[in-house]
């Protein structure tokens, strides 16, 4: 069985074990609508955005005209236009954010919290931008300026998700911290950008340490060898955001529409979430080199 296979039955399973529950749930604005079916069922829809950020294409356009229309005819024998697929993507992004809640990992006491950029458009268009108006903010990140938004995520050292949320680029990066807490127990580590009395104990009052480098105008704390150890591991999260930008396609300035922006993000995150080999960290690996050397006696 090859990936696109396994992708979408694994798509397809869920997808027909949570649509009773979506058709439930789903508004209505009390006007009648055509009910046709379109000639790719939502499934074949999530599999090929997430196929999308699997392959390493960099433009979805490019992707469905030179390599679904070329050779995935088969598997997907009735392909509407470009224009009409595009259309429909916006339909999957409440399914495509289930499958991502159901793929997240489970904390394993050991957490690593980081936010990264998303851009929008250059910075030389902020004024000129028109399709996130109201919704997207000037940031600034340790790599300057930006007109976007933020995702802030929350990792275990296996590299799986805990937990993601997206805000416009201005917002305090400890403030979405606070919504990941109930997902959360033991050590959180995280940058100097986090520091803050309130924050350390609103998550200690969870049962939650948060574990970050002092300032240099601070006093210096304490800590202990495995969280040093953690510490100078705390890159794990850099790799997983650098796989998320750089393999998958989730930043890009080409967005015309806000839905689809979603749509190319859940993707993204989804795609990131079947990747066989994620970056990790052996926690027997660091205990066994936090610990000091014995003494031997003569």
């Amino acid at each position: 069985m090859d990936d696109l296979t396994e992708t979408y039955c694994l798509i397809d399973d869920f997808y027909k074990a949570i649509e009773p529950q979506l058709n439930a749930r789903l508004l209505t604005d009390g006007k009648r609508h055509r009910s046709r079916k379109c000639s790719l069922s939502l499934p074949e829809l999530m599999t090929l955005v997430v196929l999308f950020h699997q392959i390493r294409y960099r433009q979805f356009k490019s992707f469905y005209l030179n390599h679904v229309c070329q050779h995935l005819r088969a598997e997907f024998p009735q392909l509407p236009t470009y224009q009409r697929c595009v259309e429909w993507l916006q339909r999957c992004a409440i399914a495509l954010a289930a499958l991502f809640e159901a793929l997240t990992g489970k904390c394993s006491g050991v957490s690593i919290a980081d936010s990264t950029p998303i851009a929008v458009c250059e910075n030389l268009r902020i004024s000129s931008h028109r399709v996130f108006q109201g919704m997207a903010a000037r940031g600034k990140s340790s790599t300057g300026w930006f007109f976007g938004f933020k995702l802030h995520l929350v990792i275990n050292h296996l590299g799986e998700w805990l937990g993601v949320k997206l805000t416009p680029g201005n917002v305090d990066d400890r403030k979405p911290l606070c919504d990941f807490a109930n997902r959360l127990f033991g050590k959180l580590y995280a940058d100097k950008g986090y520091i803050a009395k309130w924050l350390t104990a609103f998550l200690r009052n969870l049962g939650i340490d948060l574990v970050t480098r002092v300032k240099k105008n601070m006093k210096p704390v304490a800590l202990t060898p495995f969280d040093e150890a953690m510490l100078r591991q705390r890159s794990l999260v850099e790799t997983v955001i650098d796989e998320l930008k750089n393999l998958c396609q989730v930043e890009h300035t080409r967005h015309r529409s806000p839905i689809n922006f979603t749509v190319n993000l859940l993707a993204g995150l989804i795609a990131y979430c079947l990747m066989p080999n994620k970056p990790r960290l052996s926690l027997q690996d660091i205990r066994r080199l936090s610990k000091p050397p014995k003494l031997i006696p003569n």
